[in-house]
């Protein structure tokens, strides 16, 4: 993952610049102009570094860097003032700040202290995660991966786990380990002698998920023969995990909030209050925020779930870590399977590096699954895997020499719709919304092109038009007369 620079300055041009110079230098730059602005994007955002400006409208410099660090520890603080010296400096050295500089000050100059910060913050994860991994639950390990996306989520989880929060958000696209997440969270816990049950909003109607949550009294209904207790009830002590909590509906989520408030409900046609001690960790692979705006999702039902709120990082931000859990996989199911498959080729390595992985983990996983199933070891190979890894790959590759031009990604397009209809170029010209003749004389360029130079020289051999013998229509027939 591309670390993230916070700059909270009042000056937008000090923003500006400072944005072009970091991100020239590959990082991610996220700017604020107020001690207000900045706080919350530190809270939304995770930086690693931030650059702070002393003299803020809104707030004092060392009332800011207290808050940062309060928000996350592992933070590195880079001070920057117009009127600093020596007394002052101390102060923000004790208060927990990384470095302080004064202005005017040389651009290279700070550019190596935030490369220096960056580092002491990825060691912090580092260290964080060497201590975790003294103490990990099964589930816990379950979590792969070394980037500090991940890292940092590990770090969170075990602090959740062991604070007094009775209210967990767990948000992420699907399949990036949410559930595993919500599970070493109660593992981690003082609660992991207790139940933990899951329950997705997603597979009940209204009715069906109020009476699953909080159970019913018997005669509550026809069918109610006899009480049943619901997953609120007989996970007292425990964690309840509610998935996909943004499919809950709104009558629901108006219940949910009151229990999450008294920590008291009644059951489904009872009168009485009924007490229980669990934690609640709400998943949802939604954007909440814009769940709100459209009036489906409650805003206090929202703020109340987000007492601390946990992001799950997509596979394509996590860097290395796609190529960790490929050999992790791989020995999993190649024991599960009585298989071998012990290494991956350098090319699939490459393939799986670059694709986005819409899917995830969770996509990942079947990938490898079906590789071991179905493939010959001991080697990964790249015709191991699915044909949109290899292709996205090809069209990675490209764009690492550098901006395509124009034609390049034509061709690499027109390969792609060829791949796809087999090679059936009266197919891929409708596709392409070309002549079919137009994609043969594109084709013969490409392969003049491909042969070099000398394919056109005396004595050389030409590669010829593209085989056409797959081909429904041979050639274009004139249309007959009326």
């Amino acid at each position: 993952m591309i670390p993230l620079v916070l700059v909270i300055d009042d000056e937008p041009s000090v923003g500006r610049s400072l944005k072009r110079v970091l991100a020239d230098r590959g990082y991610r730059v996220s700017v604020a102009h107020t001690a207000a602005e900045g706080l919350a994007r530190a809270q939304s955002e995770r930086p690693q570094v931030v650059l702070l400006d002393h003299h803020l409208p809104d707030a004092d410099g060392l009332e800011v860097l207290s808050s940062l660090l309060e928000t996350d520890p592992r933070v590195r603080v880079v001070v920057i003032t117009a009127f600093g010296d020596t007394a002052l400096a101390v102060r923000f050295i004790k208060a927990g700040a990384f470095d302080f500089l004064t202005k005017p000050y040389e651009m290279e100059h700070l550019v190596h202290t935030v490369d220096a910060a960056r580092r002491d913050s990825e060691a912090q994860l580092q260290l964080s995660l060497y201590r975790l991994r003294e103490t990990r639950s099964a589930a816990v390990r379950r979590i792969v991966g070394e980037s500090p996306a991940i890292l940092d989520v590990l770090s969170t989880v075990e602090k959740v786990a062991r604070s007094d929060a009775t209210s967990v958000l767990l948000s992420g696209e699907s399949g990036t380990g949410k559930e595993l997440a919500a599970r070493a969270i109660h593992e981690l816990s003082d609660r992991a002698k207790a139940p933990f049950t899951d329950l997705n909003c997603s597979s009940f109607s209204e009715a069906l998920l109020e009476n699953e949550l909080f159970g019913h009294e018997k005669g509550a209904y026809t069918d109610a023969r006899d009480t049943k207790l619901g997953l609120v009830e007989l996970t007292d002590g425990g964690t309840l995990l509610l998935d996909e909590v943004g499919d809950m509906p709104l009558v629901t989520q108006a219940k949910l909030l009151r229990f999450l408030d008294t920590r008291r409900f009644k059951r489904v046609g009872g009168t009485r209050d009924l007490d229980v001690d669990i934690r609640v960790v709400a998943a949802s692979n939604k954007d909440l925020q814009a769940e709100i705006e459209k009036g489906r999702f409650r805003e206090d039902l929202f703020y109340r779930l987000q007492v601390v709120s946990i992001h799950m990082p997509p596979l394509r931000e996590r860097g290395d870590d796609v190529l960790l859990l490929t050999r992790y996989f791989l020995e999993q199911f190649s024991r599960k399977f009585n298989r071998r498959f012990d290494r991956v080729d350098p090319a699939a390595e490459d393939a799986l590096r670059a694709y986005s992985w819409p899917g995830n983990v969770r996509e990942l996983k079947n990938v490898i699954e079906r590789a071991v199933l179905l493939e010959e070891g001991p080697v990964l190979r790249m015709s191991h895997l699915p044909r949109e890894i290899a292709r996205e790959e090809r069209g990675t590759r490209l764009w690492e020499k550098g901006v395509p031009s124009l034609e390049e990604v034509e061709n690499q397009h027109i390969l792609r719709v060829l791949e796809h209809t087999g090679n059936n170029k009266s197919q891929a010209a409708r596709l392409l919304k070309i002549s079919r003749q137009g994609l043969l004389d594109r084709l013969k360029r490409l392969e003049k092109a491909a042969a070099g130079p000398s394919a056109g020289e005396p004595g050389a051999t030409p590669m010829g038009p593209p085989d056409d013998t797959d081909d429904e229509v041979s050639r274009t027939q004139a249309p007959p007369r009326i």
